[in-house]
């Protein structure tokens, strides 16, 4: 588990999504090209302030296995750490070996220094293949960047 070195700012509030979230969670996962499987509120965790949600994410849970997805801060409310202290709550939570899907060169780094290595497709669980599977398909046939991840926890 990594350590959280950035506490939200009394105005920020964590917590667990609610129905109504959804569909402020899927206009965003549209509007900013985010995977939009699975999308089911009970997995998703949320930063409002003053009222409005401005970032959220979600673990994604398979046999053995889990996806670090959908994780989005808005535009107007990003590098203030809201991502990173997301990233470390959902690493806290998962229960299982964790993996997510990376489709932007400029977020390798963002990941890799919060603990995420690369892995090849056919080292993933089998239980994500076919998840990741159209990711490795369109890859192949469009040289577009995709690269699969799973998280190291720190000894």
């Amino acid at each position: 588990m990594i350590q959280c070195n950035f506490s939200l700012p009394p105005e920020y509030v964590l917590r667990k999504a609610k129905p109504f979230d959804m569909w402020l969670i899927i206009f965003f996962v549209f509007r900013a090209r985010l995977d939009p499987s699975q999308l089911r509120w009970q997995q998703f965790w949320v930063i409002e302030c003053d009222g409005h949600l401005v970032a959220f994410g979600q673990l994604r849970n398979f046999h053995l296995a889990q996806e670090l997805g959908g994780l989005f801060v808005a535009p107007a409310w990003r590098n203030r750490g809201l991502g990173t202290f997301l990233m470390q709550h959902l690493i806290a939570q998962a229960n299982q070996p964790l993996y997510l899907k990376c489709l932007k060169h400029q977020l390798v780094n963002f990941y890799t220094v919060r603990g995420f290595v690369p892995v090849n497709f056919k080292n993933l669980p089998p239980s994500l293949k076919p998840k990741f599977g159209l990711s490795q398909l369109r890859k192949r046939l469009t040289k577009a960047f995709v690269l699969f991840m799973k998280y190291e926890y720190p000894n």
